[in-house]
C-alpha cells in the first residue's frame, strides 16, 4: 500500500521572480517615459499660467460655441447616416448583381477617397451644376457650407456604417433565422425582432470607433467656412499669431473624445448588461 507524505501534500513556496536585467532597450523605454511625463507637466503647467490671459479671457466663449457646431455636425450626420446605412447594407447583402453592385460601388467609392475631398467635391463641385440645381429647386440647399459638410458627412459614414452593419448580422448565428422559420416567422419580422437587435450588439464597439473618428474628421469642415471648433482655432491663431490656440483646441479635442468614449462605454455596458455573468 502507497502512501504519500504530508510534506509532499504541502504547498510548494513559488519560484522567486526572475530579476529583469537593465537592457538598453529597457533603458531608453524608461527615459522615453520619463520624456512624456516631463512633457505633459510642462503642458499642464502652461495651460494653467494661460486659463487668466488675455488669449483665454476673449476667445473661451468661441471656442464653445465651436464645440457645439462640432457636436452639431457630427450628430446629425451619424443619426443620418445610421439611417443610410440600412438600405445600403441591405442592398449589399442582396442576391440581385445589379442592386449589390450598386451598393458595393457606393461603398467603395466613400471608403476609398479622402473625406476632405469628398467634402471639396460636393462644396465646389455643386456651383458648377448650379443651373440644374436652380431648375429643381436645390441650389439654396448646395450652396450653403453647413449643408454641404452635413451632406458629405452623412455619405461618408454611411458607408461605414453599412459595412459594419453588414458585418455585425452575418456575425448572428443562422440558427436564429431557422428558429425563427421553424416558429413560422416572416423573414421581415425575423429581421427586425430577432437578427437585427443582436447584431446591434455586436456593432456597438465598431459604432463607437466611427464616432470618435467623425469628430476628430470633422475639423476639415473649417476649410469650407464653417466655425466649428478648428475653424474658430484658425480664426483665432490668424488674429493673435499665439500657438496657444492649437494647444487649447487640441486638449478641447481630447476632451470631447474622451467624454463620448466614458458615455459610450456606460451605454454598452447598459446595453449588454444581460450578457455579464455575476
Amino acid at each position: 500500500m502507497s502512501w504519500v507524505s504530508n510534506e509532499t501534500l504541502a504547498p510548494q513556496p513559488a519560484p522567486p521572480a526572475r530579476q529583469r536585467r537593465w537592457t538598453g532597450t529597457r533603458i531608453a523605454g524608461h527615459l522615453l517615459m520619463a520624456l512624456w511625463i516631463v512633457a505633459g507637466a510642462n503642458l499642464l503647467y502652461y495651460l494653467a499660467s494661460n486659463v487668466l490671459s488675455d488669449f483665454f479671457r476673449d476667445y473661451w466663449q468661441k471656442y464653445l460655441d465651436g464645440i457645439v457646431i462640432t457636436l452639431q455636425l457630427v450628430g446629425l450626420s451619424m443619426v443620418a447616416g445610421a439611417a443610410l446605412s440600412l438600405p445600403v447594407a441591405l442592398a449589399r447583402a442582396s442576391r440581385n448583381p445589379f442592386i449589390s453592385g450598386i451598393a458595393y460601388a457606393y461603398v467603395y467609392f466613400f471608403r476609398g477617397t479622402p473625406l476632405l475631398a469628398q467634402t471639396f467635391l460636393i462644396y465646389y463641385g455643386a456651383g458648377t451644376f448650379r443651373p440644374f440645381f436652380s431648375d429643381i429647386g436645390l441650389w439654396w440647399f448646395f450652396r450653403d457650407a453647413w449643408y454641404c459638410a452635413v451632406f458629405a458627412f452623412t455619405l461618408n459614414t454611411a458607408a461605414y456604417q453599412a459595412e459594419i452593419l453588414r458585418g455585425a448580422v452575418q456575425n448572428v448565428d443562422k440558427g436564429q433565422w431557422e428558429a425563427a422559420a421553424a416558429l413560422g416567422l416572416r423573414k421581415g419580422i425575423t429581421f427586425w425582432k430577432v437578427v437585427l437587435p443582436q447584431a446591434m450588439i455586436v456593432a456597438l464597439r465598431p459604432y463607437g470607433n466611427e464616432l470618435v473618428l467623425m469628430i476628430k474628421g470633422s475639423a476639415i469642415v473649417s476649410l469650407v467656412t464653417i466655425f466649428d471648433l478648428m475653424g474658430e482655432t484658425r480664426r483665432a491663431y490668424s488674429r493673435t499669431f499665439d500657438f496657444q490656440a492649437y494647444i487649447w483646441a487640441a486638449v478641447l479635442y481630447l476632451i470631447v473624445v474622451e467624454a463620448l468614449r466614458r458615455l459610450w462605454d456606460e451605454i454598452e455596458l447598459r446595453l449588454t448588461r444581460h450578457l455579464r455573468r455575476n
